[in-house]
């Protein structure tokens, strides 16, 4: 009997982009499948935040293809965004607006409405800890709070892969447990690629590393694999990015 392998839920084939003689990625290629949970690390300037802006929609890569579940980011980017939730590294949001106020726009401009808004919004707010402020302003909220208000945003149309970048920003240690531990049960039935300088998380929530340096893939593999025969991953980063501003070497 044949076996059947599921389609990628994430897809970058062969993703370059130049700004006239400076490449900011160059052919970089890698697919991952449902429910696994990727590391993408770099040091800074290898070209992570450039490839997560092609794979969400953002930016126009200058050769290859971006896919979200199959679809083309470029040429069916509505469809696309329906199937991804993207948090970029301090997230935009309006500090007006209380969390809720917030949600519900986001919601009514994700086509949800009535019990099915008023549903995933008590979800999100459980899930991201937010009761305690969700008639504050958002402009009184601390940068651990914001963070949180913007993952329940992410989260609120109940998208097939999660795309972020330092989820764990400005948290402290009790809350970045606790949202390593909300990655791990999301991962059950998503598919999550985070960038992150934090060298424990990888070996806390990740199932795969992918390594990029100089806008060009380095590693691919599990955290195991990456860390070989070296002492700790902060070594093995340090090992293989030889060259390049080490971003983990301050944590």
């Amino acid at each position: 009997m044949e076996t059947v392998t599921a389609s990628p839920m994430i897809e970058a084939i062969g993703l370059s982009k130049f700004y006239r003689d400076f490449a900011a990625v160059r052919d970089v290629t890698f697919s991952i499948p449902a429910g696994q949970v990727v590391a993408f690390l770099g040091p800074n300037g290898a070209g992570k935040s450039t490839t997560m802006k092609i794979l969400t929609g953002y930016l126009a890569p200058s050769s290859g293809s971006a896919r979200i579940a199959g679809l083309d980011v470029a040429g069916d980017r509505i469809h696309a965004a329906e199937r991804l939730g993207y948090l970029p590294e301090n997230g935009p949001l309006y500090p007006e607006m209380t969390p809720l106020a917030l949600l519900r726009f986001f919601g009514r401009a994700r086509g949800l409405s009535g019990p099915r808004l008023a549903a995933r919004i008590e979800d999100v707010v459980e899930r991201c800890a937010l009761h305690s402020v969700i008639e504050k302003s958002i402009r009184k909220l601390s940068k651990g709070y914001r963070q949180r208000v913007g993952m329940a945003q992410v989260l609120l149309h109940e998208p097939d892969v999660l795309i972020m970048d330092e989820p764990t920003g400005g948290l402290d240690p009790n809350q970045i447990r606790e949202v390593r531990r909300t990655i791990r049960e999301m991962a059950a039935n998503r598919t999550i690629l985070l960038s992150t300088h934090i060298l424990q998380e990888v070996e806390a929530v990740a199932d795969r590393v992918i390594l990029i340096h100089r806008g060009r893939i380095v590693f691919d593999g599990t955290p195991r694999a990456m860390q070989g025969e070296y002492a700790s991953l902060d070594d093995a980063f340090q090992a293989r990015t030889e060259g390049g501003a080490c971003e983990s070497a301050a944590t």
